[in-house]
């Protein structure tokens, strides 16, 4: 019963946050349209994005390991960035299999930690380091800085996303690192020519 309201709790959610509908990407905002119109994303590509996240969140929602809530994922193009921590490497593997069962993926990144959880300090740290990267780099690049994907787990900070301007995926590299707490800064945004 628990499991089956999470689940539509879990699917109400993804689907206000991302569309599964052009026309759900087209109306869902200003910012959201100006990304598609200018950035480096095709409108389909979007959309197929958005399906493969649902699908994979839908996939580790029903899992009996908790993979919902200790993995987050990032699909750029059909490629599928996973970070998070879980307890033991047989739940790594298996969400690294749930991603792969999905229509769509070509590439899974894994980023999964096995050991213990973060704790609420360090957790926290990790949103605050997400939250002051989001905002310099709204700043510096401003609308187009929407575009990438960021993550940090335990001061590792994670970028993802499709660019054709390499200086902007440089100044927000050099912005990642300047944030205090960041130990590391791994890039998987793929430049488009």
């Amino acid at each position: 019963m628990i499991r089956s309201i999470i689940l539509v709790v879990g699917f109400v959610f993804l689907s206000i946050c991302y569309g599964c509908s052009p026309a759900g990407v087209i109306a869902s905002g200003g910012a959201t349209t100006m990304v598609i119109a200018e950035g480096d994303k095709s409108l389909g590509t979007v959309v197929d994005d958005a399906t493969i996240k649902l699908n994979i969140s839908r996939k580790l929602l029903i899992s009996d390991n908790n993979l919902f809530v200790n993995i987050d994922t990032s699909v750029v193009a059909g490629m599928v960035l996973l970070t998070g921590i879980v307890a033991n490497q047989e739940s790594r593997i298996e969400a690294i299999k749930v991603a792969w069962e999905v229509n769509g993926v070509k590439e899974v990144i894994n980023e999964i930690e096995v050991g213990d959880k973060a704790s609420i300090k360090e957790y926290a740290n990790d949103v605050w380091i997400t939250t002051q990267i989001k905002a310099l780099a709204a700043k510096d690049i401003g609308l187009r800085s929407i575009s990438y994907n960021v993550e940090t787990i335990k001061g590792k900070v994670f970028l993802a996303g499709i660019t054709s301007r390499p200086e902007q995926l440089e100044s927000l590299v050099i912005i990642s690192k300047s944030v205090k707490g960041v130990k590391e800064v791994v890039n998987y945004v793929v430049i488009k020519e």
